[in-house]
């Protein structure tokens, strides 16, 4: 090993291979010294001063150095909480722009840079060394064979996302080879690329893959630990436990060959990006990264007591989102699984606390401004999760142009009209035509909206109608933890039970679920497993559940499999009708001069809604909604006019059975019934409707009517 440092450069940051050696560069403003730590095979520590500074950047180039070699930082400066320094020599530290760590970080005291044992805590400095601790940095060759892998670039409004945690999906997958189970290999074997193909899905959303805290001091105690990875710490690197082929870089092929497979199936990947907040905590936490490396610069410190930190998320710190080098490293990391990597694009982690330049959520925040003036970012997919926990967080329908949005006003909506809650006319078709309350007059789209009526956070679907409360006692804070009000109906027992009629029932409210999800306008977004049933025994805040409780079960009953067929069928058929994924909004009137609105609203007699019951916001649980398919306003790809069926949806959420009668207007026509969720969903046989005749709905049920040419 070459040990002569030469003076380097001071871009690009982070370990870069050139073919003949690798240069180092890292940013720290308030350091006063930075060692660059390489280890040997038999895991010798080579400290070596970086002495060359230029624009608060410490970089040198180390000749000869290869592909493999392990690294890591020791940075020296004033240990003074109180002012927002603590830097602590004593503390191995992971590079910020590492693309490759070689595994989980250890728990123990000595990854804090306080001794337990004060009375000071923080105030005080430890003395202990924590590099058996800590895992390693790894300098990468990006070398892959890309073939002719390009951008899908899938339409947003034919796009249907599958939120999935990458390991669950896998671990216990029979057909797929037990040791490459949970890992990046293991969704680009055939078993799951010909799953999610079957399904339908345009895209998979995978929960946090930037390599995370896994063993957090308030999990490791219970003997859990971090699962779902909300808990960042390397904003380049995959995490290397999802990798099957080892930890020494590999993960990077690993990650691309399962990015290329999806590709070529047709399939989008999204990642799930936690840029708000880091795995270090409070100020209580450890120190293994960017506290150590300059904790004045990358943090959210309290003005006026620089010992604290803001905290927008409710995980302990707030990324200083206002610092050049903190909206740099972002930007950075962006753009890497863009052009590195090749993602499609990003699910951005409470993202309101992004757009904090000071207390208030700023709209045309610095990180928007400079995401729209991207040429790479400003073209892939981007969703914001538009919440924080900080005052004025809720920022459903403000994000800018580019961005769209977790609707959580469509989950609360659709979850109310399915427990039989007083619903409004004006907030449920609001909801089912794309929210263009919250949308339109900013100058978006209905795809604006991601609707979703279960996400990785709070009830699976199928506990959704289990359970009235939640059942979080696993994990070991007596119940305290996840959300209190899930908007849930067990429909008449807690949890599991063997009352057939009970099991039809929660049978029909989860097809219920699944075909307002499906034929609303906007982007629908499935849950990982709601299609075969998946439980979490009513635990709604399955976090640090990395078990049973939360990996898919393939062993699937009659019931799960026939779900699963239900929502396959489903899902081709919003794909087959452009009358359900819309590229534009409803106008409420005719336009080809069919002299039949694109949508009208009607009561289960066939009356349509009056004026002034849309002003006065009227309560209603029954609604019948025409879909014009000869009024489609966007033309095709090609420009040409673009028409569809027509479509007759009846919903009905009241508990009795109730009278439909189709619309006078729409009477001439004989009517075949597509869908009803009553009778186990999609009908096979001939069941038509015409003029007045009376269609009798059961309680909590939906209606698929189409015109019989």
């Amino acid at each position: 090993m070459n040990l002569d440092v030469w003076p380097g450069k001071p871009t690009p940051l982070g370990a870069t291979y050139d073919g003949k050696g690798v240069n180092f560069a890292i940013y720290s403003e308030n350091a006063t010294e930075v060692e660059l730590c390489l280890f040997t095979e038999q895991d010798h520590e080579i400290r070596l001063p970086l002495k060359e500074v230029h624009n608060q950047i410490w970089h040198g180039y180390l000749p000869g150095l290869q592909p493999g070699q392990r690294y890591n930082y020791r940075v020296h400066g004033d240990f003074l909480p109180k002012q927002g320094h603590r830097f602590n020599r004593k503390k191995l530290l992971l590079d910020p722009y590492a693309e490759a760590i070689t595994g989980d970080i250890g728990y123990g005291e000595e990854i804090f840079a306080y001794p337990w044992e004060t009375e000071e805590k923080d105030l005080a400095c430890s003395n202990t060394d924590d590099s058996h601790l800590i895992p390693k940095c790894v300098v990468v060759n990006h070398d892959f064979d890309w073939e002719d892998d390009r951008p899908l670039q899938t339409p947003w409004h034919e796009t249907i996302i599958y939120e999935v945690h990458l390991k669950g999906f896998t671990q216990q997958h029979p057909e797929i080879p037990q040791h490459l189970r949970g890992t990046y290999a293991a969704l680009a074997h055939p078993t799951a690329i010909d799953y999610l193909k079957n399904l339908g899905i345009t895209a998979v959303e995978l929960l946090p893959i930037h390599h995370f805290l896994a063993y957090p001091r308030h999990l490791i105690t219970k003997g859990l630990h971090n699962y779902w990875g909300y808990d960042s710490i390397g904003y380049f690197a995959p995490y290397s436990e999802y990798s099957a082929t080892g930890r020494q870089g590999e993960q990077i092929q690993e990650f691309k060959a399962m990015v290329k497979a999806l590709h070529q199936a047709g399939i989008e990947v999204i990642l799930d990006v936690v840029y708000n907040h880091t795995g270090e905590g409070n100020h209580l936490g450890s120190t293994v990264c960017f506290r150590g490396i300059d904790n004045v610069a990358y943090y959210r410190l309290v003005d006026n007591d620089p010992r604290y930190y803001m905290d927008f998320t409710g995980c302990g710190n707030s990324l200083n989102v206002r610092h050049p080098q903190v909206l740099k490293l972002i930007m950075d990391s962006l753009r890497y699984w863009v052009e590195e990597m090749h993602v499609d694009g990003f699910r951005f982690d409470l993202a309101s606390a992004l757009a904090r330049e000071l207390y208030e959520v700023n709209r045309l925040a610095a990180f928007f401004d400079i995401i729209h003036q991207d040429p790479i970012l400003s073209n892939v997919k981007l969703i914001a999760e538009p919440w924080d926990v900080g005052e004025g967080g809720y920022q459903v329908g403000n994000f800018p142009l580019l961005w769209s949005e977790w609707n959580g006003k469509y989950r609360d909506t659709v979850r109310d009209f399915w427990r039989g809650e007083d619903n409004t006319l004006n907030e449920f078709a609001s909801r089912f035509t794309g929210s263009p309350d919250l949308y339109q007059a900013n100058g978006k789209l209905p795809h604006a909206s991601i609707n979703f009526i279960t996400a990785h956070d709070g009830f699976t679907l199928r506990d959704l109608v289990s359970y009235n409360e939640k059942h979080n006692q696993a994990n070991g804070e007596n119940n305290h933890d996840g959300e209190d009000h899930n908007r849930s109906w067990n429909c008449g027992a807690e949890g599991e039970t063997d009352e057939e009629e009970i099991l039809k029932f929660r049978s029909r409210q989860q097809r219920n679920f699944l075909v307002t999800l499906m034929l609303s306008q906007g982007v629908p977004m499935l849950l990982g497993g709601d299609e075969i049933g998946r439980t979490q025994q009513g635990n709604n805040n399955a976090y640090c559940q990395d078990n049973e409780l939360t990996w898919f079960n393939w062993e699937l009953s009659p019931d799960h499999k026939a779900l699963l067929t239900f929502t396959q069928k489903l899902i081709q058929f919003r794909q087959q009708h452009p009358i359900f994924h819309r590229r534009n909004w409803f106008q409420g009137r005719s336009i080809h001069g069919s002299q039949v609105n694109d949508i009208s609203w009607h009561h289960p007699d066939g009356s349509a809604f009056s004026e002034k019951q849309w002003e006065t916001n009227q309560l209603t649980k029954a609604i019948t909604v025409f879909l014009n398919g000869l009024e489609l306003s966007a033309p095709d790809p090609e420009g040409k006019r673009l028409t569809d069926d027509s479509f007759l949806l009846l919903f009905n959420s009241y508990q009795e059975e109730t009278v439909f009668t189709i619309p006078d207007a729409l009477q001439n026509r004989n009517w075949q019934v597509v869908i009803d969720t009553n009778q186990g969903g999609f009908i096979s046989e001939e069941k038509s409707y015409a003029g007045k005749e009376e269609i009798i709905i059961n309680g909590f049920s939906i209606l698929v009517l189409t015109i019989i040419e």
